[in-house]
């Protein structure tokens, strides 16, 4: 994910919000500050709660980082050694803390984090946020009547226009339709859709990405791309017209593709970015190829967030044995995208 010509440029502060604190979020997100040498590429802010961070650090060993609580995002010394910087929204955590167990404290902690950290982001006081993951059960339990951490950013930004992606190194996916029960899914893919996240995707290689004529290759959505209408006539009805508009407004886009032979033949290659009619359809082989180093990216949005590719894994939370690479490699997309961005202003204002 690294930007390896933009490593000594702008240092963005970015904000981390702190998940559910009883899975493996604050475990990631600790293992990833351990290393100082992250800290020479952007001054990270974790949103939570110290009393979270410092139970997780004395589970995994990793009492040597130095946690500074500040209740204002300016009262961070990016020029400091580096620290972990703990906007703490909750100083008294300490009874949410129950590490393994899906609670509805918990979740109330998670998502005022992500309230928190997209306000910071749309006040300009940091360059792009970084979540954690979240439980979808203890969010409810809290009230929040939301499918994901995706929906409700989006309405935050009041940005009706996204679509989530996933990324790991040149591999793309991106999906009509996210988190929506399957039965639902073919009344939801329509020409207009499939416009609208290409369109979407295709903008979004080009300015985040950096990709100047960029290749979308989109998928059918019965088996065999329908078999010319006799396994289904979505193809034939919707997902091809939309694809002839596209192109016949000047887009590189191609398919629809069988998804099972075109992520086996190793067909993505040839392309920057992939469209799948349905959340499974895309995710399931992306997590198969990205060997847990995936990451979220949210398309659309006016600012910029990521997120690592895996959920909150309760069963291990709190033993030390999560794997950090996805939410390393979230961190280090959001830099490059918050500095590909800031060049962007920074040349349009020249």
């Amino acid at each position: 994910m690294r930007d390896k010509s933009s490593r000594d440029r702008f240092k963005p502060r970015i904000a981390i919000s702190i998940g559910d604190i009883n899975g493996i979020g604050p475990e990631v997100i600790l293992k990833c500050l351990a290393d100082k040498r992250i800290y020479r590429f952007f001054t990270p802010i974790v949103i939570g709660s110290v009393a979270a961070l410092e139970a997780h650090a004395g589970l995994i060993g990793a009492n040597k980082l130095v946690f500074h609580r500040i209740t204002a995002v300016d009262q961070v010394d990016a020029k400091s050694d580096p620290a972990v910087w703990v906007l703490d929204e909750f100083p008294d955590a300490d009874p949410a803390i129950r590490i393994g167990v899906i609670t509805e404290a918990a979740g109330r902690v998670a998502m005022a984090a992500v309230s928190k950290a997209t306000d910071l982001c749309i006040e300009g006081s940091v360059d792009a946020m970084v979540t954690a993951p979240i439980s979808k059960e203890a969010i409810v339990r809290a009230g929040f009547n939301v499918p994901g951490h995706t929906e409700y950013i989006a309405s935050r930004c009041n940005n009706p226009s996204f679509t989530m992606m996933m990324i790991a190194d040149a591999l793309r996916v991106g999906l009509v339709t996210a988190h929506l029960p399957l039965k639902d899914v073919p009344t939801a893919v329509t020409v207009e859709a499939i416009l609208e996240k290409a369109g979407i995707i295709l903008q979004a290689l080009q300015s985040d990405f950096g990709l100047e004529r960029p290749r979308l290759a989109v998928l059918g959505l019965n088996p065999h791309a329908g078999d010319g209408g006799v396994i289904g006539s979505e193809e034939v009805e919707t997902i091809r017209p939309a694809i002839q508009q596209a192109r016949d407004g000047g887009r590189l886009v191609f398919g629809p593709f069988p998804a099972d032979g075109f992520f086996a033949s190793r067909k993505y290659q040839l392309y920057d970015a992939v469209l799948a009619m349905y959340h499974d359809q895309g995710l399931a082989p992306f997590k198969v190829l990205s060997f847990n180093g995936g990451i979220n990216y949210t398309a659309g949005l006016p600012i910029v967030r990521t997120s690592p590719d895996h959920g909150t894994a309760f069963d291990i939370a709190g033993e030390g044995k999560a794997s950090p690479d996805s939410m390393r490699n979230a961190i280090y997309g959001a830099i490059d995208i918050a500095r590909r961005r800031r060049a962007a202003a920074k040349q349009q204002a020249a």
